[in-house]
């Protein structure tokens, strides 16, 4: 009886994680993983680089959505990232992903699991207070500074670059685990520098063609997800 309580919880755990899409999403997932496959046997891309690019991929959408299935793909993504950025010397990624991501993924889970609609199972939507923006810009500001410099001294291939989106992306994780609209703004600047970046590894000769492909995606999701959850917080307030 208990194993039968226990499946029949998984099968709406999932149901209710599958529940949502829209058409246009399906189609869109669709495509960019059948890119992604393609670009892989074209170009003889690193099976690192692609899984890492899937992972991501889907980690974005679902969160997007709002749905704490994100974290399994967002563990799995984290760690053959940070594997991709130890190789090619992006020492702030490695440590922003190794050191930050992966556990503020875990806690993701458990922050997320106290908001969720039990209707829907997605979270509830939030933003920031003026004077939380004002307070979180400065620091940012100050800290990608710091930390870029920081960079520099240990003979990072792109220490301006690795460190402002290091700084923004550690930024952008707080602000999903809180559940905040603007975590979309922060992640479009990261998204299209990350593109610049991995574009200039890609033409020096390393295989890292579906990870370009990866942040392009992430930046048109964000504008994407940015617009989604306006909607949704204009309607509660």
């Amino acid at each position: 009886m208990k194993s039968k309580i226990n499946t029949d919880n998984i099968k709406q755990f999932v149901k209710l994680e599958l529940n949502g899409w829209t058409k246009p999403e399906i189609v869109g997932l669709v495509v960019v993983l059948n890119t992604i496959f393609i670009n892989t046997i074209l170009m003889h891309d690193s099976i690192i680089s692609v899984i890492s690019a899937i992972c991501g991929i889907l980690y974005t959408i679902i969160a997007g959505k709002g749905k704490i299935s994100c974290y399994f793909f967002g563990l799995i993504g984290t760690s053959f990232y940070g594997y991709l950025a130890y190789r090619n010397a992006l020492y702030g990624n490695l440590i922003l992903y190794i050191g930050y991501y992966f556990p503020m993924q875990i806690l993701g889970i458990f922050q997320w699991k106290k908001h969720l609609k039990k209707s829907t199972n997605e979270i509830i939507k939030t933003k920031l207070s003026p004077k939380e923006l004002v307070y979180l810009s400065i620091i940012c500001c100050l800290t990608c500074f710091v930390f870029s410099m920081f960079l520099k001294t240990l003979n990072d291939t792109h220490p301006y670059i690795d460190g402002i989106t290091t700084v923004l992306s550690i930024l952008g994780m707080y602000m999903t685990v809180k559940r905040v609209i603007e975590q979309w703004i922060v992640w479009m600047v990261v998204n299209a520098l990350s593109v610049f970046m991995w574009f200039n590894i890609a033409i020096q000769g390393e295989k890292v063609y579906a990870t370009v492909i990866m942040w392009l995606v992430y930046f048109v999701l964000s504008i994407y997800f940015y617009k989604q959850w306006r909607q949704e917080i204009d309607r509660q307030y």
